[in-house]
């Protein structure tokens, strides 16, 4: 770090530690939100679904359109909320995202209706898109650089990976001792309790020596926008997003289909959660000796396989074993790999916003990929379904060869504000 840039950042001029100690404590405090946010905000959903719908005389399909509804307000409210970030930084944001989850929350608990239900969850998606992971990654892009970015994201997604592990039971637990709507008042509380003032008391944005100015940014994005790479980059991660989507919707089903027990189907899908961990270990590692791209661009082909390989090998347990192990590797790889692709090519400058209006097509597409999976399993089999998902995976891998393969020189920071 240049000396001019120490002096605008404070404390780093008299020494570098202090910035980093604050980063370490804004990675800790994230990886703590982050897991309870996705536990709270998505996991229990799940847990809940069975009851909420006996108690509103409903059917669960009805039920779980509101999670639909949730994810797709969370995709369109990405764009704004990556504006928001790159132009004030995310404090204020999360903060008050924390406090509209909980709210949302302790007033999802006291729903009696479907249209109850439907405007809770809108406001869980506006909640979701304020305080998970889009906003979490810009604010460690913003404050880290190089290889101590690649090391606070992997540490950030590992913690919160175990989200689903921590709050499935916990839920089920709670659900079974004191009910739904009391359950989901401990939850609520718990996340308040939490992310409130983590958020509002430790996350800070890091002071560059330059301020960047709206017309610079917008600059920025648009040159982005018009130009190949960009969109390369929209094409691999909204396909990927998918079929992950898909599998993770449709495996225990599937398993089943093919012959296995229930319990046998459920443990194995058990394991896509510890793959993602693994998965992102490997791939951050492997990135010393080859680029992000070309190994999210293997690791994609891979679970492309593995989705093919299942409609014929998953009849055995060594088979359907041997096809999750794949699939579940670059489980959580996307995750990971677009922040750093974002800001290697496009700086920091606009990184918020470009992530946002990534995930204004992959998250969408997380949402509606399985419920056409489910249309077309029931139209025309399973097999199809992996076929559909090893062809997206195929789409995203080839996505990542070309976006590798073309010639660019990174467009900086200091560029924008020239």
């Amino acid at each position: 770090m240049s000396s001019s840039a120490e002096a605008a950042v404070p404390g780093v001029r008299s020494g570098g530690r202090s910035r980093f100690t604050r980063g370490r404590r804004i990675v800790a405090a994230l990886a703590v939100t982050q897991t309870i946010g996705y536990g709270v905000l998505y996991y229990a959903f799940s847990v809940c679904l069975t009851p909420m719908s006996g108690a509103l005389g409903v059917g669960g399909t009805q039920v779980a359109a509101a999670l639909t509804l949730a994810v797709l307000t969370m995709a369109l409210c990405s764009p704004l909320v990556g504006r928001w970030l790159d132009a004030h930084g995310g404090r204020a944001l999360m903060a008050a995202g924390s406090v509209l989850g909980t709210l949302a929350v302790l007033a999802w608990s006291r729903v009696d209706s479907l249209p109850q239900l439907y405007a809770v969850f809108l406001a869980i998606g506006i909640a979701s898109a304020m305080v998970l992971y889009e906003p979490a990654f810009a604010i460690i892009i913003s404050w880290f650089d190089g290889n101590g970015r690649a090391t606070a994201l992997l540490a950030l997604t590992i913690v919160a990976g175990f989200a689903s592990s921590i709050f499935l039971p916990l839920t089920g637990l709670l659900v079974e001792h004191y009910g739904w709507r009391q359950a989901l008042v401990v939850l609520a509380v718990l996340y308040g309790a939490t992310a409130i003032p983590l958020h509002a008391f430790v996350l800070r944005r890091r002071r560059t020596v330059a301020e960047v100015m709206p017309h610079q940014r917008a600059d920025l994005v648009k040159a982005a926008v018009r130009a190949r790479p960009f969109w390369l980059l929209v094409t691999a991660f909204t396909a990927h997003g998918g079929a992950v989507a898909t599998i993770a919707v449709l495996l225990v089903a599937y398993l089943m289909h093919l012959g296995h027990s229930p319990v046998f189907a459920a443990t194995i899908a058990g394991l896509l959660g510890v793959l993602s961990v693994t998965g992102r270990l490997v791939t951050t590692g492997l990135r010393r000796r080859w680029s992000a791209a070309s190994i999210a661009a293997g690791v994609f082909a891979l679970q492309g396989v593995g989705a093919l390989l299942l409609p014929l090998t998953g009849h055995t347990v060594p088979g359907a074993i041997g096809c999750v192990l794949m699939f579940g590797l670059g489980f959580g790889v996307g995750t990971i790999t677009l922040p750093h692709l974002l800001a290697e090519r496009y700086g920091t400058a606009a990184y918020a916003t470009l992530s946002g209006r990534i995930a204004m097509f992959s998250v969408a597409d997380k949402a509606a990929a399985p419920l056409g999976a489910v249309a077309l399993a029931q139209a025309a089999g399973y097999g199809w379904v992996m076929a559909a998902v090893a062809t997206a995976c195929g789409i995203a891998s080839f996505a990542l060869v070309a976006y590798h393969r073309l010639s660019f020189r990174p467009i900086s920071n200091q560029e924008v504000l020239s």
